[in-house]
């Protein structure tokens, strides 16, 4: 098991940002998210330092964790914003975050949605195919409006990582493959549209990669797509979006390297291509989310059925499961956790973590090793700051926890927990 950040043991019990976990969950609830404020902004800074050089960005992926208080952070930290939603640009509006550094992403906006991004002011589309370059440029002409976009490329790299979050290979459902000159038909169209201004690509190559040199792949490709453009069409693409990927720390199967290794990696094999090419080096944006906020997150349950299955296996149930991470259901998910108000014993067993939905495949940990339980103790999960809280859902109408930021012994609730209440509101 290992810590992140400021959690750490005190007394024999889980602290983090200063303050115990059983304190947490008897002022705010179980289960509980925790956020690492302190560890959360120094991720950024990194980020920012390592790769912020010479115009280039770093655009916080928002889909792994979204909401008023995370915009308002990003945006205090000075980096730019990737959403892919109505909903998570409309929290980013409300936020009071700066819409011409939001990159809009996904593969099938909505009119409704293309129409609001253009009139807030979005800075750049992310586009994935021939339907939503004529959809955005028909609603920019509506609306008086030039718009500046990105082309989503799938560069073909198989990237070692699970099969569901692959998203860089050919077969995808996300941006124009190099195969049969799709790319080169994509930016002639942009060119005879008058409301569209085709500034560079994206690509993305996939998730939880540990390697570097699919990144550098990656760089080469497209840098040398870019060169092929100017030489086809005459045309200088500015901009080259890499996506995101970078791969942490969930279990001690885990290696990750620092993400100061992959932005210098990054930096020097555009400069090296771009040397070669005899091609301006564009404005670079990497997207990490999981990277930046993973590890900052803790899931605090409590314990409550205990049941032994004579010579085959010991579940622990808690009071949440796949409704606040479904993570394990949908990826096989690995974790790590520690009975938070007992962190250290002579004395471990294995057990199996189950969620309390209806749901056999309810299962948060098979085999974790920890002290013995009993009913009331408090069960921490580590690493859930991504992909925890915004997959979260209300299955078997199960309201969803609370997500409370800590800092300096401090504890601020950022959402609040949701009620019964809450969950019928919208029913007739």
């Amino acid at each position: 098991m290992k810590l992140f950040g400021t959690s750490k043991v005190v007394d024999n019990k889980l602290q983090i940002g200063g303050i115990d976990s059983s304190e947490l969950i008897n002022k705010f609830g179980s289960p509980l998210y925790v956020m690492d404020e302190e560890l959360i902004r120094d991720n950024c800074r990194r980020y920012i330092k390592a790769f912020a050089k010479n115009g280039n960005r770093v655009a916080y992926a928002g889909k792994a964790f979204i909401n008023l208080y995370m915009c308002k952070l990003i945006k205090e930290e000075g980096l730019c914003l990737d959403v892919v939603s109505g909903g998570e640009l409309f929290t980013a509006y409300k936020s009071g975050f700066p819409l011409e550094n939001v990159y809009l992403h996904g593969n099938n906006k909505t009119p409704e949605e293309i129409s609001m991004a253009i009139e807030l002011g979005v800075g750049r589309f992310v586009t994935d195919n021939f339907y939503e370059i004529e959809k955005i440029n028909e609603i920019a002409e509506e609306l008086g409006k030039t718009q500046k976009i990105l082309l989503r490329v799938t560069p073909g790299i198989e990237a070692h990582t699970h099969d569901y979050i692959k998203t860089g290979q050919v077969d995808s459902k996300f941006g124009f493959t190099l195969l049969e000159d799709e790319v080169f038909r994509a930016v002639e169209k942009c060119n005879q549209l008058d409301n569209l201004e085709l500034v560079g690509f994206h690509c993305h190559i996939g998730s939880q990669i540990f390697d570097i040199e699919p990144f550098e792949d990656e760089v080469e490709i497209m840098i040398n797509l870019m060169k092929e453009i100017e030489n086809r069409f005459n045309i200088t693409l500015k901009e080259l979006d890499l996506g995101g990927g970078f791969g942490i720390y969930y279990t001690e199967e885990d290696e990750p390297r620092e993400a100061e290794e992959f932005c210098e990696r990054i930096l020097q094999k555009a400069a090296e291509v771009c040397e070669d090419s005899k091609f301006s080096m564009p404005i670079l944006t990497i997207e990490p989310g999981r990277s930046i906020v993973a590890n900052a997150g803790t899931t605090l349950y409590t314990v409550g059925s205990i049941k032994e299955v004579p010579g085959i296996r010991k579940y622990v149930g808690v009071d949440g499961g796949m409704s606040d991470n479904i993570r394990t259901a949908l990826y096989q998910a690995k974790y790590e956790c520690a009975v938070a108000n007992r962190m250290e014993s002579d004395n471990k067993e294995k057990v199996t973590i189950a969620g309390k939905c209806c749901e056999s495949g309810d299962i948060l940990i098979t085999d974790a090793i920890i002290p013995p339980v009993k009913s009331g103790d408090i069960l921490a999960t580590f690493t859930t700051g991504a992909y925890g809280y915004s997959m979260s859902n209300n299955y078997n109408r199960i309201p969803k926890p609370a997500v409370v930021m800590v800092k300096d012994k401090e504890a601020k609730i950022i959402v609040k927990k949701e009620s019964f209440e809450d969950l019928i509101r919208n029913d007739l």
